[in-house]
Formats: structure tokens, sequence, C-alpha cells
């Protein structure tokens, strides 16, 4: 069995597909994106392809090497997103050549059913109190939303008051247990970030998430030892070694790599195993498509780390699709008190639908993220 087929394709919302297909075939798909660079990123897969051409898509730990270490740059969003695609597509396929889910070639599933949580209130966070009771009236059990709008390095503390208002809405409406997530987003940095996290103690929130970027990852033990809170982050890391990095920073309770950024189901793997061996745990970032979730879902079932999944139906950010449309086995993505079960079908357990993904590659998508500002001018983080 060889390598025969690398297509591509853009599908919205903001999501990349790529196909890989055998000679005797067999399809495989992965989702390589990075939000904002989906033509890069593409274009990073059709120059990786002629290393692809003729190889036994068997030999994953092989290829992944290669594409890895042979190209002599390595790491970062675009050749690490690129490198995820092809390994959840190698993966697909290995899992179909066996008649087998991924985990069950990854040991075996150490559960039998996954937490999920579900996004509410949008980039500029509004009625989150009436969303998240909708989302506990669907039997979700924890919610995340972004914590603020742009903030500067020293800001108002209106704008902390605000955060702390929308807390204790959705904390007062859904009960002292119900999971509350708080996304920071990045957009707060050390000065204030320690400030809000201090005054977010009282609202026992699940974890605080990016509470700093991983630019500063030495703050997070600082950040740390002003709340008990839990601090997740690791959604841009990329790699076992910027991992290795965070968990020896020390301050991180949640790690939160993307099977889509981080180099696949192969990296994400070992970054799992990293973090169990660091007593930390795992829950995967995924605001994306069907086949990273399926590939997260793969993750989660080997890795006792793993504590709860992002998933993106529903989430502002999915517009004109979502992620059931492009999946015949629907009936597969269906959270029953707030819990996924474990995929059953060999492979990544997706059933895609290549007419529609043909059919919105016709007219690819090319979403940004929006640059806001602060209001004297400067560029905000987003």
């Amino acid at each position: 069995m060889k390598i025969a087929e690398v297509n591509t394709y853009t599908v919205r919302p903001r999501w990349g597909f790529v196909e890989i297909v055998t000679d005797d075939g067999l399809t495989g798909w992965g989702e390589p994106v990075l939000e904002g660079h989906v033509g890069a990123v593409l274009a990073c897969v059709k120059e990786m392809s002629d290393y692809l051409y003729g190889r036994n898509p068997l030999q994953i730990e092989d290829i992944w090497t290669m594409l890895y270490r042979a190209g002599f740059y390595r790491g970062g969003g675009v050749l690490m997103s690129a490198i995820a695609g092809i390994d959840q597509a190698l993966w697909d396929i290995k899992g179909k050549y066996y008649n087998a889910p991924v985990y069950e070639l990854l040991g075996g599933a150490c559960r039998s059913r996954i937490k999920v949580y579900s996004w509410i209130g949008g980039d500029r966070p509004s009625d989150v109190e009436k969303a998240a009771l909708e989302k506990k009236a669907e039997g979700f059990q924890a919610v995340k939303m972004n914590a603020t709008e742009e903030l500067q390095m020293i800001d108002s503390y209106e704008k902390i008051d605000a955060v702390l208002e929308r807390t204790a809405a959705v904390r007062e409406a859904c009960g002292k247990y119900f999971g509350i997530a708080i996304d920071f987003h990045g957009r707060v940095h050390r000065p204030m970030a320690k400030v809000l996290a201090k005054k977010l103690e009282e609202f026992d929130p699940m974890f605080i998430e990016e509470p700093v970027l991983c630019e500063h990852m030495e703050a997070f033990s600082e950040i740390a030892s002003c709340c008990n809170i839990p601090i997740a982050t690791g959604e841009r890391l990329f790699t076992k070694y910027d991992f290795k990095r965070l968990l020896s920073a020390g301050g991180v309770s949640v790690v939160q790599p993307d099977l889509s950024h981080a180099g696949g189901i192969t990296e994400v793997r070992k970054i799992a195993a990293m973090a169990e061996a660091h007593d930390v745990a795992l829950a995967p970032h995924c605001p994306l498509g069907p086949i990273a979730l399926g590939s997260c879902f793969q993750i989660d079932a080997c890795s006792y780390s793993a504590v709860i999944q992002e998933q993106s139906m529903g989430i502002h950010y999915n517009v004109g699709r979502s992620v059931l449309d492009y999946v015949h086995n629907k009936e597969d993505f269906c959270f029953e008190d707030g819990f996924a079960h474990l995929p059953h079908l060999p492979g990544i357990g997706v059933d895609i639908d290549k007419e529609l993904v043909i059919s919105e590659n016709m007219s690819p998508h090319a979403w940004k993220n929006p640059v806001w500002r602060h209001e004297d001018g400067s560029v905000a983080e987003w």
C-alpha cells in the first residue's frame, strides 16, 4: 500500500481539510489549519506532499519524523499545522486498515466517555447568564467564555469589575458546582493578570486560560501564587519541546495542545504523556471542525490526564457552516449529560461528506481575525 493522492480543501467557516488516498483505495482525512492562515498551511501541505507520494502510510512515526527533521527549519504554527493534518489523515488510514478506532492502536481506551464544554458570550462577552443557562439546559456541565474585551497593560478597574459581574451572573444562575472556564485570550498583560486572577478566585472557576501569553510563560508561576485557580494554556504552542519549557517553568495546571496545530495525534500523544508525568491535566484545544474534534477524542480516550474537551458547536466563529455539516455520522457527535461517548468507527471516526467539501472548496473562504485597537489607537490583543 502506497500514498497515491494528497488533496487539500478550503471549507467554511475557517477550516482546511486534507485527503490522503492510497493506491488500493483507502482514504484518510486530516484538518491542517491555522485560523487566519489556512492558505499558508494548505500550501505547506502541498510542499510536503512530495515527501509522501509512494510512501507506506502505515509508517507514521517515520513520516512524521522526516517531515519535522528533514526540512531543517522546524516548529511554528504553519509547519506544525501542516504536519498535524497529514498526521491525522495517516492515522485515519491506519485505523481503517486495521478496522479499529485510532485509540485502540494507541493502547486502548482508559475511559468510556469524556466531558465536554461549550462556548458562550462571543469575542466581546455579553448575555453570558442567559447563554450559560441554555447550555446547562442542554445538559452541559461546563462552559467557557472570554473574560475581557481590550485591556491595556495597565487599565481601568471598571473593566475588571465588568468581568467580575459577568462571572458572578453565570455562577449565580447556574449554581455553585457548574464549571466556568474563563479565557483571558492573551488580552490581559502581566500587571492586570495578577489583579484579575485574584479577584476571580471567589467564583471558583474551573480554570483561567491564557492569563498571559506563552511568550511570558515564566509569569505563570507568579500568577499561580496569587490565586487558587488552575491555570490552563498551550493552544499557541506547537511541539513537545515548547511544552517541555512550559512544564519546566511551572504554575500551569492544564495543558491545551491543539490537535490541528501541535503536530497531530503523534505529537500530542507525547505531550499528553509529558503532562501526566508532571501531574498536569490535559484539555485539548479545539474551536475547529469535525476531523480535529475526532482526533481530540482519540487522544482523550487513551490519555489518563485528559479531563475535558473543547468543541465548537454553537461557537461564534462558525458562520455559514458548522461541525456537523461535514459529517454523515452526526449521531456520533451527540452529547449526553455533558459527555461525549468515544468514537467507534475505524480511524478517526468521522465519515466526511466529500461532496460538500468539494462544493465549499469551489468558493474558498478567506477568514481573518479582526484587528482591535485601544482608545489611544494602539493595536490591542484579540
